[in-house]
């Protein structure tokens, strides 16, 4: 009783080591993608911002030169060809420079979420990179810009997944925990945490998360529920068309940091809990697998230790004791017989597949039989 005791004890101190070893590795994972995001978004800051100041300036002084010597008669014109031509000789505009005039200015379409190369939405930028979104809201425009968002990617991409991916096993863990604590709160039999009350537990609070950013962006974005609904889940699926963009009006990267924050930590902490939901999946789907696997492995110890199958004249193959393995024994007068290692119910005879008892057999029938029969070779 005190070894069963203390064999119990040493259990529980391995089990709890082993969890503080996952935890701290989970916290270890988290603290360097902030890391990383953070020298991320300062390096992007550093490359980008310069050039982004400066095309700022231009659209400011094009807007300018537009209101004053044009204004709002653009949107009135009915010869528009003729006043672009004219425009565009006049300032020596290039046709895509014009273009974009007529997003900012003539389309009421100007950039309202401000410089995007500063340090909330260098991070911002980096944060999509690393969990593999894209939305296209912004891009790097610099050869060197390029050039460390591929490096950034190569590196930041498997260490998000990594990280995900180990806050989605912690999640999973806890889940379990407060399943089995409510089980035996409310008497149940078994109080193990299935597969499938994990996955029902993940599944909610994934909905409960996209419902509850679908509501918040609604409200700050001036969007339609559905439409804030539709962009959470093509963000957190990582599919990120880019139709629908947070942190995009209003100067909300330099003016609502708040909102900023929040938006970074929905899209973290939701991508964690998919991974965990995903997570399950997989793990779902590798059991039945190494299930299917040892089934089959099972099967072929029995046929290697001496249940090889007997293949007769009409290649009708059964097995030694007598289960049915393909088609069924047929005699050269079209009598099936099936070989049992018991004689108790007689001899069976099948009729199109159906076996029925013939109460006439004798055993000695088997031997006195005319059928011709063959060792199959194994």
């Amino acid at each position: 009783m005190l070894i069963e005791s203390y064999r119990d004890t040493a259990l529980e101190f391995v089990v709890h080591c082993a969890m503080k070893r996952q935890n701290v590795r989970t916290l270890s994972l988290v603290v360097c993608t902030f890391t990383y995001l953070l020298i991320g978004a300062a390096v992007f800051d550093s490359l980008e911002s310069q050039t982004e100041a400066k095309r700022w300036e231009f659209l400011q002084v094009l807007f300018t030169i537009l209101i004053i010597d044009i204004g709002i008669r653009i949107k009135l014109c009915f010869h528009a060809v003729a006043v672009k031509n004219n425009f565009v000789k006049k300032y020596n505009v290039s046709t895509e420079d014009y273009r974009m005039i007529e997003i900012v200015i003539i389309e009421n379409k100007p950039h309202k979420a401000g410089p995007q190369w500063k340090f909330a939405g260098a991070f911002y930028f980096a944060t999509v990179v690393l969990a593999m979104i894209g939305y296209g809201h912004s891009t790097p425009t610099t050869v060197a810009g390029k050039l460390f968002t591929m490096c950034y990617a190569m590196v930041g991409i498997p260490l998000g997944l990594v990280m995900f991916q180990s806050i989605g096993e912690r999640l999973n863990k806890f889940a379990s925990v407060i399943i089995r604590r409510a089980k035996r709160a409310s008497g149940a039999r078994c109080t193990d945490a299935t597969e499938m009350n994990l996955m029902l537990a993940t599944g909610m609070l994934s909905s409960i998360i996209i419902t509850t950013g679908a509501a918040v962006f609604s409200r700050y974005e001036g969007w339609s529920y559905f439409d804030s609904f539709y962009y959470c889940f093509v963000t957190l699926t990582t599919i990120g068309f880019g139709d629908y963009v947070a942190l995009q009006n209003d100067q909300a990267l330099t003016n609502k940091p708040g909102y900023v924050a929040l938006s970074l930590v929905f899209i973290l902490f939701g991508l964690a809990v998919v991974a965990a939901s995903i997570n399950l999946l997989v793990l779902r789907f590798m059991t039945m697998q190494a299930e299917d696997a040892k089934r089959d492995e099972q099967d072929a110890q029995n046929i290697a230790a001496g249940n090889q199958p007997l293949t007769f004249d009409d290649d009708s193959t059964y097995n030694m004791h007598g289960k049915l393995l393909e088609n069924n024994y047929t005699t050269e007068n079209d009598e099936t017989v099936s070989l049992c290692s018991c004689t108790c119910m007689g001899g069976t005879r099948c009729l199109n597949h159906e076996q029925f008892v013939d109460p006439d057999f004798q055993p000695m029938d088997i031997i006195e039989s005319t059928l011709c029969l063959k060792r199959a070779s194994v």
